[in-house]
């Protein structure tokens, strides 16, 4: 029997985050390249798609590229920018066919212009869907967000837009990348690493965390399936008492 069964449907995350790790130390355990880790990596992001979708779960982001991924060696960034290239091609009927809206957040305007041709038109074509919102984290960083958005802030401010009053959380969050995706419930991160990896610090206040050992190739619906029961055990009080919540 499958784990979904002990979903409680009711207290269904709104938003679950995942930080996809251990493509590379699969594929090393195997002898093999380390793109092979990040080819069956994407079967893994395929099946959780799937999944998040069984169980009604409205937002699904997937940390796929940071700005700090740009130092590793150029033969795997320009190996995993063809590879992103070829899934959002063969990936946009079904994406329509299951009624799945295509999201991105980052500082997109670094990536080759062939992966932003290829997302801004699969953006386009899935902006009609009104099921699951599936968000794309490329040349993200926390950092990079909240001084883009510091930035932003300050040029308003100079043309009188914002003023020192206006400034709070609601605000700030207007000027991130996710101001109209609403913060995870939930955050996942496969591989055995404990650390957040510069990944939507701000949105994370009141996250719950889940980590787990089980490489991302490795990681299927039963795993998601699990991390969401995980959840779904934890007391969440906003820093208040339990006998307040």
């Amino acid at each position: 029997m499958s784990k979904k069964e002990d979903i409680n449907k009711d207290n269904i995350p709104v938003h679950i985050a995942i930080i996809m790790d251990g493509n590379g130390r699969w594929a090393k355990e195997r002898d093999e390249p380390r793109f092979v880790g990040h080819q069956e990596g994407v079967i893994s992001v395929k099946a959780i798609v799937e999944a998040a979708t069984e169980i009604d779960v409205k937002y699904l982001t997937f940390y796929a590229f940071s700005t700090e991924n740009w130092s590793r060696p150029k033969e795997e960034v320009d190996a995993l920018m063809s590879l992103l290239v070829k899934t959002i091609k063969s990936e946009v009927l079904d994406l329509n066919k299951n009624n799945i809206r295509l999201l991105t957040i980052g500082n997109i305007n670094d990536l080759p212009k062939d992966v932003q041709e290829e997302l801004n038109e699969a953006i386009e074509e899935t902006s009609m869907n009104t099921g699951l919102s599936l968000v794309i984290a490329l040349s993200y960083s926390s950092r990079w967000e909240i001084q883009n958005a510091i930035q932003n802030i300050l040029k308003d401010s100079k043309k009188g837009l914002v003023t020192e009053e206006d400034i709070d959380d609601d605000l700030i969050g207007n000027y991130l990348t996710t101001k109209n995706i609403p913060d995870p419930e939930l955050l996942i991160r496969t591989s055995g690493e404990y650390r957040i990896s510069n990944f939507l610090l701000w949105q994370i206040a009141y996250s719950e965390l889940y980590f787990t050992n089980k490489y991302w190739p490795d990681f299927r619906k039963e795993e998601f399936f699990e991390a969401v029961i995980d959840y779904q055990k934890r007391e969440r009080r906003f820093g208040k008492t339990s006998e307040q919540i």
